[in-house]
């Protein structure tokens, strides 16, 4: 089983530990903002793992549905949800064929999602990753807007995709589907060097531990690239 696979399925919690340190200075949500305004907006978020933009976005939104294809990771969500009352609502299925109506959401969001797919399917990943883009831009209202989130790696001083198939990828939703990037400090602050290759080891490997240990590394250093599109209204 594919590595990041295996973690949805069988290890959600220890994903939700590894993320909760995450973007200790708060810089995504103000990106988020800047792609649109998400105050009282209808929100869909595929890809919604454990909950990661759903506890974000709080109570601001009119209403969030999280969407994943996980069921290890949407249990995992459904704990986070009740252990600080939320409100959102949650539903298991595939990006390709999102079970919504067209134009239900003002605002479409991916995080950390789409990207899995140019890996999980390299011989037409522009097509599978296409179909997603589709469905994103079908169950946004017209006026709305899309928002996809992924890495540009953790463990470096300089922003970058971390290999050439994410590069591409990433070139391609700029160049074939209009998307603008922002590029943002998401560093991890953790209380020890050892709890931070604790926490991150599983999901990174072992070379990000071993430099973790060399730099000193209490506060991790992560890029994230916010990329947005905004729909045209109709006229």
């Amino acid at each position: 089983m594919d590595h990041f696979r295996h973690i949805y399925s069988y290890r959600a919690g220890d994903y939700h530990r590894l993320i909760t340190p995450e973007d200790h200075e708060g810089n995504l949500l103000p990106a988020l903002q800047r792609v649109t305004p998400l105050a009282g907006k209808r929100i869909l978020d595929l890809g919604t793992g454990t909950g990661r933009l759903p506890l974000l976005l709080g109570e601001q939104a009119a209403q969030v549905i999280g969407l994943d294809l996980h069921g290890a990771m949407l249990q995992e969500n459904q704990h986070q949800r009740e252990r600080v009352k939320g409100k959102w609502n949650l539903a298991q299925g595939d990006m390709r064929g999102l079970p919504f109506p067209t134009g239900w959401a003002d605002v479409v969001t991916a995080g950390w999602s789409m990207g899995h797919l140019r890996g999980w399917y390299p011989e037409d990943w522009q097509l599978q990753i296409g179909r997603i883009l589709r469905e994103m831009q079908r169950v946004v209202v017209p006026g709305g807007a899309l928002i996809i989130i992924e890495t540009l790696t953790t463990g470096s001083l300089t922003p970058a995709p971390p290999n050439e198939h994410l590069a591409e990828y990433y070139a391609w939703l700029e160049r074939e589907w209009d998307f603008a990037r922002q590029t943002i400090r998401t560093d991890y602050r953790f209380t020890s060097i050892e709890e931070a290759v604790s926490q991150t080891e599983f999901f990174f490997g072992s070379d990000l531990a071993a430099a973790i240990r060399r730099q000193g590394w209490v506060q991790l250093p992560e890029w994230t690239g916010v990329w947005g599109k905004q729909i045209k209204a109709l006229t």
